[in-house]
């Protein structure tokens, strides 16, 4: 498909961007804002020079606070911009960095929305985060001579075969990138075939994520209103079709009080968890209703229903399950998890995060599930046992230390784009 074609497409599609935020904007009333922004229409006016990153959502902004907080030291006569796609995203990146650094919504990839875009904030330099190739915007960017940078790149099987179909628009967008810092040597290895050159393995920015500096406190206020000898169990950032998955494990459980908190993945899910509760007849209360009261010990379930403080959670329970990887979905992030120093468990499907989960599994920190007889098996056997769920914490926080350094590499990487006179700072910190 060449490039006019794609442009073509989107342009038969815009129509619809309207009915679609509209929809979207029923259940989650924050897509009916700042329409303008996702056309390339903007108020915010930078004040000085304009590093940016395109994080598209949560676990984008949550990976790049590393880097982001290590720009923002080492070149302090910029300002760093964050571009999002959903206003989840948005939302993560006020509470992480308030009005330290400029948000926006990286228009659609339409040419006129691209350019007012580029010609608004006028960045020295982008970075688009893991796997966002967006056509018309990389081709703007490289007519403009502006470097345009694929960081903590990762790319699964799945993701690779649907870029192979569009390989000359694919081919094309990688050849406009100046360099790309990819997670593992398989990233590499798939961006590499599909024609990325100059690509260079720098790891993974999430191994680099600290936890807030009140997680701990946070956990143990949680705890102490959960129960702090009742057993606890997270299923964490859980994606539609597998709370029902977990809610049938935890009733085959011989668990004495068994407290289950569940964190739906995508907060517009929250009533739909609450329909299944009722459902079910579980008995359950929300964490946004709680205030200081504790959970009432006939209380079996726990909605996650706030944002924001998934350490906090991590921080409070027992053993947690990574979500969307019961089902065929890719899993989430496990590494968060680890840094709390929690026993992990991971369905078969976590190929969005191979490379980490492998690791994980192969450092004792997490175990793997195949279905959910298989999760009976290992929550039981996990919460039988003390010393066990210990000795994975340890592992666990072991492995989350292990692999840590992305944020310094990539960085030193966008040093080499900046113009000369930005360099100085990195080169003086490099040296230290």
């Amino acid at each position: 498909m060449p490039r006019y074609l794609y442009t073509l497409v989107l342009y038969l599609l815009v129509p619809f961007a309207p009915i679609r935020l509209l929809w979207r904007g029923l259940r989650q009333p924050a897509y009916r804002q700042h329409w303008a922004e996702r056309f390339g229409f903007y108020k915010t006016i930078p004040s000085q020079p304009i590093i940016w990153l395109h994080c598209v959502s949560v676990g984008e902004t949550r990976a790049a606070t590393p880097l982001i907080e290590l720009l923002q030291q080492r070149y302090p006569d910029h300002q760093v911009l964050i571009t999002h796609a959903t206003p989840t995203g948005r939302e993560t990146g006020e509470q992480i960095f308030g009005d330290q650094v400029l948000r926006a919504y990286l228009p659609y990839d339409l040419p006129g929305a691209v350019k007012r875009f580029l010609n608004h904030y006028k960045p020295v330099v982008g970075l688009l985060m893991e796997t966002e190739l967006w056509f018309n915007l990389i081709a703007a960017c490289k007519a403009r001579d502006l470097p345009l940078l694929l960081v903590n790149a990762r790319l699964s099987q799945k993701s690779a075969h649907g870029y192979a179909q569009v390989s000359r628009l694919t081919e094309s967008a990688l050849h406009g990138l100046v360099a790309i810092a990819a997670q593992t040597d398989m990233d590499a290895e798939r961006l590499q075939n599909l024609g990325a050159k100059n690509i260079s393995v720098m790891g993974n920015l999430k191994f680099d994520v600290d936890p807030p500096t009140d997680a701990v406190e946070k956990g143990e206020q949680l705890r102490s209103l959960l129960g702090r000898n009742r057993p606890v169990f997270l299923a964490a950032s859980t994606r539609e079709g597998e709370e029902t998955l977990i809610l049938d494990a935890v009733a085959a459980l011989h668990i004495p009080n068994l407290l289950t908190i569940i964190v739906p993945r995508h907060p517009q899910r929250f009533e739909e968890v609450v329909a299944l509760f009722k459902k079910r007849g579980v008995v359950y209360e929300r964490k946004s209703g709680l205030g200081d009261a504790e959970v009432s010990s006939s209380t079996t379930a726990l909605l996650g229903d706030s944002m924001g403080e998934m350490f906090t959670y991590y921080a409070a329970c027992d053993v947690a399950f990574i979500g969307g990887s019961l089902l065929p979905l890719g899993g989430q992030n496990l590494i968060e998890a680890c840094t709390m120093s929690k026993p992990v468990l991971v369905g078969p499907h976590t190929f969005n995060f191979t490379a980490a989960t492998e690791q994980a599994i192969a450092a004792r920190a997490a175990w793997r599930v195949k279905n959910t007889d298989d999760l009976v098996a290992a929550l039981q056997r996990l919460f039988d046992d003390a010393e066990l769920r210990q000795n994975m914490g340890w592992a666990a926080l072991g492995f989350s230390q292990s692999a840590g350094g992305a944020a310094h590499r990539i960085a030193d990487l966008v040093g080499q784009y900046l113009p000369h006179t930005y360099n100085a700072s990195a080169s003086e910190e490099s040296a230290k």
